[in-house]
């Protein structure tokens, strides 16, 4: 898995402060942006984040590139509503040599790995031997209805591996690109940061919560799971009982990261 901040909003904690002020006051958004230092804006967003003000943190955005992950990741990952994804096609891109991913319980499991590896194989022979099949098909087609061999040949494979695709697992690789703001952000971390997280998407979470803490510190301060952000485990009987080892790793990540 490999986890990038692409971009952001520039000077996100001022953007932020400014924003709410802009609701108290008279003047103009430009006269409360040249009246903001980081140390006013790092209060400010500090001050809101206590009140549990949260509207004005939409204002700013957070792009990750995001690669090495599942289709069952994407499953997930696309129920957070609120953000923009962009991710690589199935349809337009063939999996004539495609990458999985490989669940570490597996991994570490030789008769497990096993049946996982030779069931890869499987659906990898499938999807080739449908994809050769059904381009042939269609290149008939297309031949026979007076197309060119070179756009016949093109169009040919794109329809092929439209349907060829149905037998690829969800362990096939993938990769995209995801936006959020802020405020989506923060509760994707306190469902995804937790324990009871799938393992996949928490790797991910932890990953993108660590690139937000570094450009924004005092606006993801209480980032993390539900445990972190509010002093208390909303898991109810499924709750994993350890909230104060919990809390006390994001406080140490944190600090690795203003003190890096």
């Amino acid at each position: 898995m490999k986890v990038t901040l692409i971009s952001h909003t520039p000077q996100p904690e001022k953007i932020v402060a400014a924003a709410a002020k802009i609701c108290y006051s008279d003047s103009s958004a430009a006269q409360l942006m040249d009246g903001l230092d980081d140390e006013k804006s790092q209060k400010f967003v500090e001050m809101l984040s206590s009140l549990g003000h949260e509207s004005p943190i939409e204002h700013v955005t957070f792009t990750f590139g995001i690669e090495g992950v599942s289709r069952t990741f994407l499953a997930q990952i696309t129920r957070h509503r609120l953000a923009s994804y962009s991710v690589q096609s199935q349809r337009y891109v063939k999996q004539d040599n495609f990458v999985f991913i490989t669940p570490p319980e597996i991994e570490n499991n030789e008769e497990c790995k096993k049946l996982f590896n030779d069931s890869m194989k499987s659906s990898l022979d499938a999807y080739n031997k449908l994809a050769d099949l059904l381009e042939q098909k269609h290149y008939d087609e297309f031949i026979s209805s007076g197309i060119d061999e070179k756009t016949a040949r093109s169009r040919a494979e794109k329809k092929a591996i439209e349907d060829a695709r149905f037998v690829l697992p969800n362990a096939c690789e993938t990769k995209m690109v995801v936006t959020m703001n802020a405020r989506s952000l923060l509760n994707f971390f306190r469902m995804r940061c937790c324990l009871r997280a799938q393992w996949e998407i928490k790797a991910a979470a932890d990953d993108m919560l660590k690139l937000c803490v570094a450009v924004a510190p005092s606006l993801f301060k209480k980032a993390g799971p539900s445990c972190v952000m509010s002093g208390r485990c909303t898991e109810g009987k499924m709750t994993c009982g350890k909230a104060a080892e919990i809390t006390a790793h994001y406080a140490e990540v944190k600090r690795n990261i203003a003190n890096a």
